[in-house]
């Protein structure tokens, strides 16, 4: 069992589900939430084509190079770009993401999905860019990006 429901999914339970197969032992995945799939489900965003990229680079620079790859890729496929960060850097990264990201690129949070202070906006990042704070600090989030 993972903490998050999903072994393997942006979580380090891939170890032991691999150390099962190696060692013969059955593997059956139990249906729970996925909160990947619910924030794609509640982004209005393209859910019949989208990448998963669990964790971005605490590098700055190297983030900003990978936010602005994410954009591109999104831009030229339609794909939408899905990734995560710890709770503590929800903040940063949604600042960073209203700096590096084209104005007419959407961009949805979801946070704590499923919990009565849930979270979840999609707008165009000149629309975010009118927004100071959100409460996302400390609760896990999803961000989500299409840039067609």
């Amino acid at each position: 069992m993972s903490e998050a429901g999903a072994p393997g999914v942006a979580d380090p339970g891939a170890l032991f589900v691999q150390l099962a197969h190696e060692n013969g032992f059955k593997v059956v995945p139990l249906v729970g939430p996925s909160s990947i799939l619910m924030a794609l489900m509640s982004s209005g965003m393209n859910g019949q084509n989208f990448t998963f990229h669990g964790y971005l680079s605490i590098n700055e620079t190297v983030r900003t190079r990978e936010i602005s790859n994410l954009e591109d890729e999104s831009k030229r496929t339609g794909r939408t770009q899905i990734f995560m960060e710890t709770p503590h850097r929800n903040g940063a990264l949604f600042e960073l993401l209203k700096k590096s990201l084209l104005p007419s690129t959407r961009l949805c949070i979801a946070s704590n999905i499923t919990m009565d202070d849930e979270l979840i906006q999609t707008k165009r990042v000149h629309e975010w860019s009118g927004v100071k704070t959100i409460d996302i600090e400390k609760r896990p989030s999803l961000f989500l990006i299409n840039a067609s």
